[in-house]
């Protein structure tokens, strides 16, 4: 039984510095989609918080509050965790693309500024997680019943305190989000690409192209030499 030979996806066939671009520019489009996500979880919530309140904003129907925050800390805790998984991407690109004259002045310097703010934010909730996951270790030798309960009361306690870094992660996020679309349009503008690159490449190749340096050293005579006149 002979086996059709496998090809390349598309990735293989860019060179790497064309693969690490996309890469980083999924990464920011993730990051987008996370910090609307963050916006959304709390907008959601903002629409109808009033509605477990009497009037001066005490609530009177305490379960459906407190159900309603927890909602909202659990869909918001899915977009840190997207943040956790790539944030680290976009700010290492953002460090590799920007120069002390980008955090002077520029379009960009204040979003640059505040990017340092998102990198401790995401320090900080992704010591918040790894505490969950050992956590999460401990309890592996518990009854499945127990175990059950345990994980959603831990998960609970990790929103709840994770609420907090979201909401950082929805002021903060777009300004990293923001830097890191100008410097990939920025690098898109100033990186020829593969395409030309290998046109280039190619017509200096051709024969056709190929010039004699002008110090080249002048073409040596022939084998034969000239025959000698006679002599009367």
């Amino acid at each position: 039984m002979t086996t059709s030979p496998v090809s390349s996806g598309p990735a293989e066939d860019q060179p790497p510095e064309v693969t690490d671009h996309l890469a980083w520019r999924r990464h920011i489009t993730a990051l987008a989609s996370a910090a609307a996500g963050i916006n959304h979880a709390s907008n959601s919530w903002d629409a109808v918080s009033d509605s477990f309140c009497d009037q001066d904003g005490w609530p009177v129907d305490e379960k459906g509050y407190a159900d309603g925050k927890v909602k909202r800390d659990a869909e918001a805790w899915k977009h840190v965790e997207v943040f956790l998984d790539h944030g680290p991407e976009v700010l290492a690109g953002v460090r590799a693309a920007t120069d002390s004259s980008d955090y002077a002045v520029g379009p960009i310097n204040e979003d640059l500024r505040r990017s340092r703010e998102i990198e401790t934010t995401l320090g900080r909730a992704g010591r918040l997680r790894h505490e969950w996951d050992q956590i999460m270790v401990l309890m592996e030798g518990s009854q499945p019943g127990s175990l059950q309960l345990y994980q959603e009361s831990a998960e609970e306690h990790r929103n709840a305190e994770g609420w907090h870094y979201a909401h950082e992660l929805s002021d903060q996020g777009p300004a990293l989000i923001r830097a890191a679309e100008y410097l990939a349009d920025r690098t898109d503008a100033e990186r020829p690409s593969h395409a030309e690159r290998t046109r280039v490449a190619l017509s200096r190749s051709a024969p056709g192209n190929r010039r004699v340096p002008s110090d080249a050293p002048a073409a040596a005579p022939g084998s034969n030499p000239p025959a000698p006149s006679r002599s009367r």
